[in-house]
Formats: structure tokens, sequence, C-alpha cells
């Protein structure tokens, strides 16, 4: 079979990090003859290089090219391509990982969509990634109506005949934004960029160490001296106008801007901070006409407006009144509603720990402001007026891999009046966000595993994300276990954040078992009928399996749970008289590996038929629970005797 794509590894002294890559590599859905690793070892020193060739000796996938040292990326990938044999190759990251599926699914689509460029969905560990870009799938994406600019880090699936053609590479040698440079060209020159937003193909992995490269501190120099060269390919393939403009504004708002704001500016040594600002001070002058900044949101607009004027004083005030701004998010309700979960939250920027606020009416302060002060005035005039586009996010993020996605969200816009002045008002987003556990995952249910609820709400020009939380102690929404989907999932707030999480499969003691009473189990003839504190739409097969408490043995027989939590089993006959069985419940018996979960109940054989009598407590309990449980016989005998 012909290789339909070549991955490209390169590798420096990646210890133990490499195994996780390696794994996910060799677990791909592709047909293993259907690709190809190539590992280019650029001179490691560590054991790299024998684990390496170890692995080739034993897996025909994968080959291995050693080079000396070249001090980064860029050479290891062209070295990558120039021995590639497939048809697209995809570029990772030693410390990296893929999906299990994301080559079949990259590949697939870009055949599909006839793509030069194929941008996989990315979850970051630690790590930022692109979030708007991955909302929907896109099967044709251009830089002028979608947000690929936001994406310039180089894991994507590149057709090789597109890079040939082009004689596209990486830029050599040690130096930074060699993958910015790639990967701008690409965008501008592809035929056709596809963007896979269903599936999370590429996990970006911050080391425990924070040893990756990428992360460390730059020469500011150096740094924006590589910079100009990914503008210089904007520039080489753009005429001057908005769509030129447009793509500069990604650098000069996240490479620049957000590097003068806040924590993240002021955390910097001082004399480190001047020279950041310096360089990014020239190149805003040298490169940036006007209409590259105006269009930022309000407090980037602020920032990059000073730092073009080289007020380095006013961005260290301005960086220090940021710093007080939060986001303050107020779960208001969570429930089941006709098969979803329904969460109706507040959302709300905060400074200093109080609501931000607002001027209530309209006033034209100047531009660019005088000073700090004035800025504050203007951003809030500037806010206020963009406050009817506001719109929160809800995300479900999966915590063991990070990968998250979007909910379908409601939202009314409130300006509320500021406690004790008139003059000021408080910008309140109130939504109602519905998590379908048939579709809360691009359209399929949730792996299971805990999942997080996340706030992302952008305003102003800041983004911020916060945990939906936390909810009071007392009186907050507490929904039961929903048995949905074919899955059980349940919702509870977190002993640490007091935040809202979803327990997908995995919930046993927290679904409230244990707390059926006596009065929610009922024997007729030989129907056992029990009330379970589960949110149930609609009629599911359930599998009961009794236990023998002292001969062994189980059997194990279908009912049905209804809605209401209404459990109904035709108990199985002829058991010797004192046969004691204990009871357990699978709630999802189609899933492959489901889980039992014991009843707070056991069925005994009495002479007169059936009993229900509490569960046998283990150890140190025994003792006492047989004195409880001689109280509780007579009165469940009585119970039990009037259902039959």
């Amino acid at each position: 079979m012909p290789v339909k794509v070549s991955v490209i590894v390169p590798v420096y002294n990646p210890g133990p990090a490499i195994e996780t890559c390696i794994a996910s590599l060799l677990r791909q859905s592709l047909p293993p003859d259907a690709y190809e690793v190539i590992f280019v070892d650029d001179g490691s020193t560590d054991a790299t290089p024998a684990r390496l060739d170890a692995l080739a000796a034993e897996d025909p996938r994968v080959r291995v090219v050693h080079q000396e040292n070249s001090g980064w990326a860029g050479k290891p990938r062209n070295v990558g391509i120039d021995a590639s044999r497939g048809e697209y190759v995809m570029f990772v990251d030693d410390d990296d990982h893929l999906g299990d599926e994301a080559l079949e699914r990259m590949y697939a689509y870009g055949v599909a969509h006839d793509a030069d460029v194929v941008v996989g969905k990315m979850a970051g560990k630690g790590r930022a990634v692109p979030v708007e870009l991955f909302r929907t799938n896109r099967g044709h994406a251009r830089v002028e109506d979608t947000p690929l600019i936001d994406s310039l880090t180089p894991h994507k699936m590149v057709r090789r005949a597109f890079l040939d053609r082009t004689g596209l590479r990486f830029p050599e040698g040690r130096r930074r934004l060699e993958d910015h440079v790639f990967v701008t060209e690409a965008y501008l020159r592809a035929g056709n960029v596809s963007v896979l937003s269903d599936y999370v193909c590429y996990y970006h992995v911050r080391r425990d160490d924070a040893s990756n490269l990428s992360l460390q501190r730059f020469d500011p120099a150096g740094y924006f001296k590589n910079l100009r060269e990914a503008l210089d390919v904007v520039e080489r393939y753009t005429e001057p106008g908005p769509l030129r403009d447009g793509l500069f504004r990604r650098w000069l708002r996240v490479e620049m801007v957000e590097r003068l704001r806040g924590r993240r500016f002021l955390d910097l040594p001082e004399d480190y901070r001047k020279d950041l600002f310096e360089e990014i001070h020239a190149i805003v002058v040298e490169r940036f006409g006007p209409g590259v900044a105006a269009p930022l949101q309000p407090t980037q607009r602020v920032v990059a407006a000073l730092a073009a004027e080289g007020r380095y004083d006013d961005v260290v005030a301005f960086a220090e009144w940021e710093a007080g701004v939060g986001l303050a998010v107020d779960p208001e309700s969570v429930a089941w509603h006709d098969g979803v979960l329904r969460i109706d939250f507040a959302a709300e920027l905060t400074h200093d720990g109080g609501p931000m606020t607002f001027p209530s009416a309209g006033g034209s302060p100047q531009w660019p402001p005088r000073d700090v002060a004035e800025a504050v005035r203007w951003l809030g005039t500037d806010t206020l007026g963009r406050f009817d586009r506001a719109v929160p996010d809800l995300l479900l993020r999966e915590r063991a891999s990070a990968a998250q996605y979007f909910q379908p969200v409601q939202v009314v816009r409130e300006t509320v009046p500021a406690a004790g002045d008139g003059s000021r008002v408080r910008l309140v987003l109130r939504a109602t966000a519905t998590v379908d556990p048939a579709t809360a995952v691009s359209g399929g249910p949730p792996g299971e595993g805990l999942w997080d609820a996340w706030v992302r709400m952008g305003l102003g020009g800041w983004t911020k994300e916060l945990r939906l939380g936390p909810a009071p102690r007392h009186g907050r929404p507490t929904p039961p276990a929903g048995v949905v989907a074919g899955r059980v999932v349940l919702p509870y707030w977190t002993d640490r954040h007091a935040s809202l999480a979803l327990d997908v499969g995995h919930a046993s003691a927290r679904l409230g078992l244990g707390r059926v009473a006596a009065e929610d189990v009922t024997l007729a003839g030989d129907r056992l009928r029990v009330v379970l504190p589960l949110y149930v739409p609609e009629a599911v097969d359930v599998l009961l399996r009794l236990t023998g408490v002292k001969r062994g043995g189980s059997r194990e027989v279908f009912g049905t749970l209804s809605p209401g939590g209404r459990l109904e089993v035709a108990l199985p006959g002829g058991d010797p008289v004192g046969r004691t069985w204990l009871t357990t419940v699978c709630l999802t018996p189609q899933e492959d590996g489901a889980r039992f979960h014991p009843l707070p109940f056991a069925l005994h054989v009495a002479s007169d038929g059936l009993l229900v009598v509490p569960s046998p407590q283990p150890g140190g309990a025994r003792r006492l629970a047989r004195r409880v449980r001689r109280a509780l016989y007579r009165a469940l005998g009585r119970i039990t005797a009037r259902g039959r």
C-alpha cells in the first residue's frame, strides 16, 4: 500500500517524555502499512538514539535519521521532509502526542476537501492552544475569513507535493519562530486549508520541568528579528490593505501587546522588561500602520497605543491596574430537563475582588489617552458600547486530556446599577447552557472519566476562563445522576474548588444508591420494585445481580428502569429457605466493562416468601448491624408483607 502519511518527529534529548509520543504514534488507527514515522535525532546526548534505533529494528513503520546538533527544530524537520515517502507529512514534537485516530481522520479530511494543509484540533495540557479556530469543522478555510493565523505551531498535516511544488521548507539554525515563517507561507500559498475540529488530533504538552524550548525566556532583540521574517512573508504574498493589516494584527496582539499586559509583564525582571518594551516599540513604529491596531479590543488597543508612543511608565502603570481584573461566575441552577443538563449561570468582570463598573452614560474621553486614568475611562466607555455583542461560552473540558468542547448557550445581557453610584453600571451576562450527554463532544457522547465545566468570557479585550463555580456549600443545586444516552452521568461539585464537574461512567458511592430507604422497596409476588435516586428520561434495560451471602454463586436478571427512577425486576424463584442474596445493579449493561453498583438491601428467603432486609455489614460493624437489623427485620417484614 502506498504510504499515506509520513510523521516527522525532530528529537533532541527528550528523555522519558518521548515514550508517550512513541506510544501514540504506534497506536494509530491508520493501517500500519499506510504510514511511517521518521525520527530525526538532532545530536541527542541522552539515551534516546539507542532507544530509537531499537524501536526501528523491531517496527518496520519506524525510521531514524541521526545528525549533528543543528540548534533548533527547523533542520530536522526539513531532513524528515526530504526522507518522507507519504502523500502527506505530519509534524509532531517529541514531547507531545496524537489522538489515536488523528492520522486517519486528518488524512481522510484532507483528501475529501483536496487540502494542501490540514489543521487538526488541539488540546493544551498546561499550554495555550487556539480555541475559536476549533469551534466547528471548516472544510475550506481562508486567512481572510477564518482565524487560521491563531494557529502557527508546526503541528499540521501538509501535502508533500505542495511542499515540493513551492519549495517550502523551515528556516534552519538556532532561531525562534521558524514555525511562524513556515506555517504563514503555507496558509498564504495553499490551494485549500481544512480545519478538523470534531476530534482532538494533537495534544500540546507542557513538560513537568517546563523545559520545552518554546517556553524558555528569549532574547528580545533576536526574537523580534526572527518575527520580522514572518512579517516579511505576509508582505511578500499580500497587498497593502485590510487583509495584510488583519494578519499583522495577530503578531501585534499575541507577540507584543499580550506580553506587555498585567502580571505577565510585571513579573519580569525590570531590565528585561525594559528591553522587551523597547524592541516592541521599535517594531510597532517600523512595521505597523494605523489600520493594524484600530480594530483591536479596547484593552489591547490601549496597550498598543502606549507602546507605539514609547510610554514605558504608563504601560507599567496600566499593567498594574489591569492585574486586578478577574472573572466571577455564579452558578444559579443545574438541573435535568428533557434528557439534557441545563446550567444557568451569571458571569461578570471583577476588579480587585469586587464587581467591575462602567460609566452608565456615554462620553468622549481623549484618544490616545493622556494618562492611565484617562485610559481607564476610555476603556470603560468603549467596553460598554460593545456589550451588546458579548457572549459567554461554556466548555466541557476532559480532565485527563484537557480536550474541550463548546456547549450551546443562550444569553441575556444586563446592565445593573452599581451599588452606591448611580453614574456607573455593572455588565452582567446571564446564560443558559445545555449539555446533552448524547452529543456534548462534537456531536457524540463524552467518554468515561471526569469532565469540568469552564466558562470563557471575552469582553473589553479580556478573555477570561474560570471553572463554573464556586457554588455555596449550602443551598447549591444538586441534581441526581442521570441514566442518559446509554451512560451514567453524575453532576457534582468538586471538593477543592466547589466547581461543577461531570463524572461519566465512573461514579459509584456518589450516585447515592445507598440512600434508598425501606419505603422505597416493595415486593409483590416475584416482582421487586425499587425507587432509585436517579434521573431517567426514558425507560432503559438494567441488570440486577444477586450474589449469595454464605454459599456464594450469583444470578443475573434483566429489569426495567423507568422515569422517576423506578426499577422493576421479576425475580427468579426456587431458592431454599434461609438463603440471602446481596443485590447490585448495572445501569448500563450494554456498555463494555459496565459497572455494578451495590444496593443497600438484600433479599432473604423466608418460609413464607421473600423478605427485603438490610445488606449484611462487613468488619467491625457487624455486631452493631445485627442489633439494628433485628429491629428493621420486623418493620421491613410488615412492609413487604403488605406489598404481597
